[in-house]
């Protein structure tokens, strides 16, 4: 048996199958960025069946009895922590993978890429009953895919355990009852002061021109070349490696205070790509912890650094310059933190009515897995929530139910880690701001060094050595939690409101 200084050959074996089960599932996520940005719109045939042999070949690796046993025999080991938690991250993935066939995951791979194309198409036509079909099809797959793991659990809670692998599905809905607990009120507060908050973009600015500036931020904040680069796409995303995080972004002329925040956003999860172990690549210590970590990341550069007073002085003079404008920093920071309730595209929405646009989405897809909504209700089930919750309804389905991408990719159960992420953002920025008390004055000059520094040692370079959980009190000294937003929150909007 090993010791505590050793891991056994079995450990190293597992290891070489794992990292070619990860470069294979990379490789994939290129074409599926290129599908994305730059295919031409008939290569879809050809790329979905390129994708899913990518995905089952990742399959039949991690599903293999050749992985299996060296998995059971690096665990007998007594292996070092590190090594202990590559292994149990592998545990996890391997068990799900093994109690589905890998016919079904390639129908999956496949069906989304063919799902793309007809999304586009239908919210271009602003037609959901082109795109039903496709949801149809992929609800179908994604039961069959929860139930093969876990067929006495609740399919939305199997599906939200893929994209947030260590925490409980229930404290996701506790922190979404609590975040509307407290919003709805606050917006409504908000709502009803007599605030004459500036927005100096009232004209039409071009795509070409906000690239422009979309780039020189990018540079501002320090984004890598020769790492990245910058693109458009339907809607905004960003993929990678720690050695190539791309970004991608949109323009409306009417908004380039919107292409701003996209902007920043898509850069706060390339820069914790980048931040991942170089050394590690290939393994668990190597990947992103989960994507509520990741989102924490986006949301806290596009929000707590990008929104910020601070930034918003020093960053007016390059937003001037490329549109032409004459706005001061104080005008630029209350049009990028005003609250828009009437606005109905989530990646559009202010900091604070964004959960609202979450919760929507939560709760119409949970009674879709459940069979307790027919996707021909969609459209109206999601005009009622945002008279609901917003006090506003979609004039077209393009602006409502058809907007997000994620169906066509088939993640259900993705949403509520925009909001986990957005809670953990203003969490992890307070301890932040406590162990860098020059904060402030350096994002005010454009230093953000210390910043990516504290990130990266305390989020970034673990990979997945930690659960969620003990990764937010490692780096805050608490436990996971909605206090810190909520505060952050609550100070801010009734201070720019004067409430």
């Amino acid at each position: 048996m090993a010791t505590q200084d050793t891991v056994p050959d079995a450990y190293d074996d597992l290891l070489d199958q794992y990292e070619r089960a990860t470069h294979i599932a990379d490789a994939s996520t290129v074409l599926s960025w290129d599908q994305e940005v730059m295919m031409p719109e008939g290569g879809t045939p050809a790329r979905s069946k390129q994708t899913s042999a990518l995905s089952g070949a990742r399959h039949d690796i991690l599903t293999s009895d050749e992985f299996a046993a060296a998995l059971d025999e690096a665990e007998a080991a007594d292996l070092p922590d590190r090594e202990a938690a590559v292994a149990r991250e592998i545990r996890r993935e391997h068990d799900r993978a093994a109690k589905v066939p890998t016919a079904l995951v390639e129908r999956i791979s496949e069906e989304t890429s063919n799902a793309l194309p007809v999304w586009k198409e239908a919210k271009a036509e602003d037609d959901w009953e082109t795109f039903a079909p496709q949801v149809e099809t992929l609800l179908d797959l994604k039961r069959e895919y929860a139930e093969h793991i876990d067929p006495d659990a609740d399919p939305y809670e199997v599906l939200f355990g893929d994209y947030e692998p260590w925490l409980d599905l229930s404290v996701a809905e506790d922190i979404l009852e609590r975040l509307r607990d407290e919003l709805v009120p606050l917006i409504d507060e908000l709502n009803d002061a007599d605030a004459d908050l500036a927005d100096p973009f009232d004209g039409e600015y071009p795509e070409d021109d906000q690239f422009v500036l979309a780039e020189t931020t990018l540079d501002h904040l320090g984004y890598p070349d020769d790492h990245g680069r910058l693109d458009t796409a339907p809607h905004p995303f960003s993929s990678g490696t720690q050695f190539d995080a791309r970004v991608t972004t949109r323009f409306d002329e009417s908004d380039p205070v919107g292409a701003i925040g996209s902007t920043i956003h898509e850069f706060g999860h390339a820069t914790y790509t980048l931040g991942l172990p170089k050394e590690s690549y290939g393994t668990p210590l190597g990947q992103h912890r989960g994507l509520s970590v990741h989102e924490s990341q986006s949301r806290l550069w596009e929000n707590h650094v990008g929104r910020s007073r601070a930034f918003l002085d020093s960053h007016v003079g390059r937003v001037n310059g490329h549109l032409g404008t004459d706005a001061s920093g104080r005008e630029l920071y209350e049009a990028a933190n005003q609250i828009y309730p009437e606005n109905c595209i989530r990646v559009e929405a202010d900091e604070l009515t964004y959960h609202m646009h979450i919760i929507l989405r939560f709760e119409i897809e949970r009674d879709l897995l459940a069979g307790d909504l027919d996707v021909s209700e969609v459209p109206a089930v999601w005009n009622e929530k945002m008279d609901e919750y917003l006090g506003v309804t979609p004039e077209t389905d393009a602006e409502g139910c058809l907007q997000d991408i994620h169906w066509a990719h088939g993640s259900f159960g993705y949403f509520p880690t925009y909001s986990l992420g957005s809670v953990m953002a203003a969490q992890l920025f307070d301890a932040a701001s406590e162990h860098l008390p020059g904060l402030e004055d350096d994002i005010g000059v454009g230093e953000f060094d210390a910043l990516h520094d504290w990130l990266t040692e305390n989020v970034h370079a673990h990979g997945r050595r930690y659960k969620t959980n003990e990764l937010v009190r490692r780096a805050t000294g608490d436990d996971f939690s909605a206090d810190a937003f909520v505060d952050y929150a609550t100070e801010k909007f009734r201070t720019l409101y004067g409430v």
